[in-house]
């Protein structure tokens, strides 16, 4: 953690309120990936278009989200993709906008037609199975704002081979994770996985992920402080050529 910017405590808050969603946000990009500048963001012009293009109203989180960062890709489409205002559309059940694509179209994110009246509504996601009369929508995340700081957070884990690394991990090091860094006060996601879900920690300046024992993404605010975590987590990373 740094003295300029206390992730933890801004998380904390941000995982609150819409508007400390939005302050953790600036925060965040501030100190990880550069400052949130005016531009970076659609306009109401452009958000309004689609709102007349699609024949519904965007929730208000929604548009929060677009106008203050939704032009920045390093923030919001490293891996996954945000899809811009003119690119949202109603999937072909009619029963979701949806936002954001996985990277390979494995998963979209939508949040539910019956719920866009609301200013922060819950954002579900449906996989892409070959069995399509088995696709169906589900619990992702409880709130938009909520979704869009995981977006911030996910999408950074993958800002370059320089910065990120990938880990392979075995038992020792999910314990070495647990005790070398502090477990981020994120709600527990998808719904229902509290105790196999995905989890997120911080080192010494490191953003780790831990995705069910599966893998562990990391992100350094500098190389050094990369080298640091997988001297503390050794194992196979991915991207370590030292």
């Amino acid at each position: 953690m740094t003295q300029e910017f206390d992730l933890a405590a801004s998380l904390a808050r941000g995982v609150e309120s819409r508007s400390d969603a939005w302050s953790f946000v600036q925060g965040f990009a501030a100190h990880w990936a550069g400052a949130l500048e005016s531009g970076d963001g659609w306009t109401r012009a452009d958000l309004d278009a689609a709102e007349e293009r699609l024949g519904l109203r965007l929730p208000v989180a929604m548009r929060e989200a677009y106008l203050l960062f939704g032009r920045r890709k390093e923030l919001t489409s490293n891996h996954d993709v945000l899809l811009s205002p003119a690119e949202l559309y109603v999937d072909d059940a009619e029963e979701a906008l949806v936002f954001r694509h996985e990277n390979q179209g494995a998963a979209s994110w939508g949040i539910l037609l019956d719920s866009l009246q609301d200013d922060d509504p819950a954002v579900f996601v449906r996989l892409d199975l070959a069995d399509k009369s088995a696709e169906r929508w589900e619990d992702w995340l409880e709130r938009v704002s909520l979704c869009f700081v995981e977006i911030v957070l996910s999408e950074s884990l993958h800002a370059g081979a320089e910065l990120c690394d990938f880990l392979d991990p075995d038992d020792d090091s999910i314990e070495l994770l647990e005790a070398s860094s502090v477990r981020l006060p994120f709600p527990a996601y998808p719904p229902g996985e509290e105790a196999n879900g995905t989890r997120w920690f911080l080192g010494q300046d490191v953003l780790l992920r831990d995705d069910d024992g599966m893998a562990v993404l990391a992100r350094g605010r500098t190389v050094e402080d990369l080298d640091r975590v997988r001297d503390l987590i050794p194992g196979e990373w991915l991207n370590d050529c030292r």
